[in-house]
């Protein structure tokens, strides 16, 4: 979506913030990816960059492959291995998952930034957006989104979202 811009025409970019709920099922990989991109068609953002900001200490963000399930299960057992629940740590109020949930989410990412090309995430064909939770039981996981960039004018967008 190539524009034309014309000199001392002033180039307005907007702001969009959003929440996302994610009820995990314990430890592993949860795709977002659909409901990133149903929120940005919802705002109707054209070009610009979506931050990610998980508001946890034990669960993280990864763009990772989505096209065979090794490579998630893999990766999992990688993360194990950097923080076994096994091992004997100083921070143990919160239970034997709590530290090496702390250890994972800080060698993987509690944010992530991707550009957004007329309206879409720029993901690779077979990159993903996931959650990861490193905790051993289920949780409710939120994710900030911020979209910053410009907003393509239509009747059926919904701002507020």
């Amino acid at each position: 979506m190539d524009k034309t811009i014309n000199p001392g025409e002033p180039l307005v970019l907007e702001q969009v913030h959003h929440r996302i709920i994610v009820e995990t099922v314990g430890p592993g990989f949860t795709d977002v990816t659909s409901s990133v991109a149903g929120w940005l068609e919802s705002i109707g953002a054209g070009d610009g960059l979506l931050t990610l900001f998980i508001r946890h200490t034990s669960a993280s963000l990864t763009i990772q492959e989505n096209a065979d399930p090794h490579v998630l299960k893999d990766l999992m057992d990688a993360l194990e291995r950097t923080g076994p629940r096994n091992a004997l740590y100083h921070h143990a109020l919160e239970g034997p998952d709590d530290m090496p949930g702390h250890i994972k989410s800080m060698l993987t990412s509690t944010t992530l930034g991707i550009p957004v090309i007329s309206g879409k995430a720029a993901l690779g064909t077979w990159q993903a957006i996931f959650l990861i939770e490193h905790r051993d039981h289920p949780r409710s996981r939120e994710i900030v989104l911020h979209y910053g960039g410009n907003l393509v004018p239509t009747e059926n967008v919904r701002r507020d979202a």
